[in-house]
């Protein structure tokens, strides 16, 4: 069994208030209450105070980028614990899912984001977490 989407605890980590914004209607309209931060440093010091399920994490970004603050995170979970990061970027080139995924994300969806795919990469990765 799968947690419910209301359950979830998910994080949006995006600097462009428009693309943060449109995250944050389509996850709302599909039963998400996430939370959001500007940046790789702020998410880094949120989740010094709080766990997330799922975190959604752009890639480029002023301050820290997406890819620095997946490290760190993974530097710092227990081997209990294992955050779903999934990176966006707007990016579509060859080699950028290799390089999200080196940096320790589990998965990435490339900008403009399409809700059908942010669903089902949803479904696939919190299939994987227990209720």
């Amino acid at each position: 069994m799968t947690k419910s989407s209301q359950s979830v605890r998910l994080l949006i980590v995006e600097d462009y208030p428009d693309n943060r914004e449109l995250l944050m209607i389509m996850l709302q309209a599909i039963g998400y209450q996430p939370d959001w931060v500007s940046n790789g440093q702020e998410a880094i010091a949120l989740l010094e105070q709080k766990e997330y399920d799922v975190i959604l994490m752009d890639c480029q970004m002023p301050e820290m980028d997406g890819y620095e603050a997946t490290r760190i995170i993974r530097q710092r979970e227990s081997s209990q614990r294992h955050t779903i990061i999934i990176g966006l970027t707007a990016h579509v080139m060859k080699g950028d899912r290799e390089k999200c995924l080196e940096v320790g994300m589990d998965d990435y969806l490339s900008k403009p984001i399409d809700l059908d795919k942010l669903i089902k990469i949803l479904d696939d990765w919190l299939q994987t977490i227990p209720e």
